[in-house]
């Protein structure tokens, strides 16, 4: 074949090559795969062979062979940020340089890339899928890159100064109602009073008039523990820690142990003039205080009454615990003070101190809450002395608890809005606050888990708070010890 006969076909092929041995096959409509299979199957072996040997140049030869040319249009350059990238600006070089750049595409790229420029701010109409091998940075309307290095999700600072802020924690969800409420007739409404303790054997012990009662958590069961009799009542209640025994002060100034176990009564110690209103057990002391300002230490090792007397308030002591170490004993009283007598006295509340706890999470650190006319939980190094902090709680403080699972305390209040409240600590933000009393909440006692609590009011209830979570271990223990509690729940 001549190059006049293959420049009037249109098509350019190579010298060693016939145009008979090329066979094009036309069709009207998209081919189906069995249109496309079926001029291969007609073809012999022979054929095939002969095609590809006179279609391969000879090394004897001279080569002929086409190059393959893209599509500009279908290549998706811009995909990777190619053309949105201007030629940097010469000073002097104004639109002159703008218009260069355009040029020097079109003659590199083709007429049809052209097409993919967009106005500013506009968008391309063949834009491929934004999820198609992304390397540009999608632009906010704002004008802020989406990065996980971005000042928005680093800081002011970002990388720079290494700290990542992390989301707040969303605050934990606390039950606005109680899960259990107990009736509890002739529980008296007296702030001096501490008629509800709840025992390590997860026992409840509550002074209902003239009468001691027995509360299993854990099957519900009622005992009646003791009567003291029409000419008496009780005054308080104290579990030792063990929870074998609780010790009962009484409205004739008497302090009575009882086994909770045999329900039977093992010792009576005098030495008060008048009623005895709260108790505080050690490892091995009971400390009793009086409404005759005087607080006396008793040791069931010896035969006599009390080891010692500790002088030093000026009106009823209402309020008394030991620290967790044993080596402090904190006292309030009506007189406006509390104090480890004779080592230090606190005297900023302006009202009667009845709150009184420990932390157990850091040694010498006491939070202690004033009455009506005082309403603030005061926090305070015994070993300075100093005051750490103080909070208007707005009502009179009754009682206070700190969690042993979490570093979080609780309070309960009276005049003039009877709420319970849980304070995070030490910043003493709102956990939640809780209400369902009509009366002050003048009694508080905690589980042997640290996750329930248990209010008394002079309405004549008790109710059963969850409020607190459970202890964070790093693998459950399983303790088969004689004063193993486990997880029970009140029911």
């Amino acid at each position: 074949m001549d190059s006049t006969q293959r420049r009037k076909s249109g098509i350019n092929l190579p010298s060693t090559m016939s145009q008979t041995s090329l066979r094009l096959e036309t069709f009207s409509s998209p081919p189906s795969m069995k249109q496309l299979s079926s001029p291969l199957k007609s073809m012999s072996p022979r054929t095939i062979s002969n095609l590809s040997a006179s279609s391969s140049p000879s090394k004897s030869s001279s080569s002929c062979s086409d190059r393959f040319i893209p599509c500009r249009s279908s290549s998706r350059l811009h995909t990777f940020g190619l053309i949105e990238k201007a030629s940097p600006v010469k000073e002097g070089g104004g639109g002159g340089s703008e218009a260069y750049s355009r040029l020097l595409k079109k003659e590199l790229f083709g007429t049809d890339f052209g097409c993919f420029d967009s106005p500013k701010g506009g968008s391309s109409p063949m834009s491929p899928n934004k999820n198609m091998l992304r390397f540009k940075t999608e632009q906010h309307s704002s004008g802020g890159v989406n990065s996980p290095f971005s000042p928005s999700i680093l800081g002011q600072d970002g990388w720079i100064s290494g700290e990542v802020s992390t989301p707040p924690k969303p605050p934990r969800k606390v039950p606005k109602t109680p899960h259990k409420v107990l009736d509890a007739p002739s529980l008296q409404d007296d702030f001096y009073l501490n008629l509800v303790d709840w025992s390590s054997q997860n026992v409840l012990a509550v002074g209902l008039g003239t009468s001691v009662y027995l509360w299993s958590a854990s099957n519900s069961k009622v005992t009646r523990l003791c009567d003291l009799g029409p000419n008496d009542s009780v005054c308080s209640v104290q579990w030792t820690r063990e929870g074998s025994y609780v010790s009962i002060g009484t409205n004739l100034g008497q302090v009575q142990i009882w086994d909770g176990t045999q329900c039977k009564r093992v010792r009576t110690m005098g030495g008060h003039q008048t009623r005895t209103g709260v108790l505080a057990w050690s490892s091995r002391i009971l400390s009793s205080g009086s409404r005759d300002r005087d607080i006396l230490q008793h040791d069931l090792r010896v035969p006599s009454d009390y080891i010692s007397k500790l002088v030093g308030h000026k009106s009823e002591v209402c309020g008394l615990k030991w620290s967790h170490d044993d080596r402090e004993l904190a006292s309030g009283g009506n007189d406006n003070q509390h104090s480890q007598q004779p080592i230090l006295k606190l005297t900023e509340h302006t009202a009667a101190v009845k709150a009184i706890a420990w932390s157990p999470h850091s040694s010498g650190i006491l939070a202690s809450g004033g009455g009506t006319a005082d309403r603030c939980i005061r926090f305070w190094n015994t070993g300075s002395g100093h005051q750490i902090n103080s909070v208007d709680t707005g009502s009179q403080v009754c009682n206070l608890a700190w969690s042993k699972n979490v570093n979080e305390i609780v309070s309960t209040h009276g005049y003039s809005q009877n709420q319970i409240m849980v304070w995070k600590y030490p910043s003493m933000s709102k956990v939640a606050t809780l209400t369902g009393h009509s009366l002050r909440v003048l009694y508080l006692a905690m589980s042997p888990d640290g996750q329930t609590i248990v209010t008394g009011a002079g309405d004549e209830t008790l109710r059963f708070w969850n409020v607190f979570p459970s202890v964070k271990t790093p693998a459950a223990v399983k303790d088969t010890g004689l004063w193993s509690l486990g997880r029970t729940q009140i029911r």
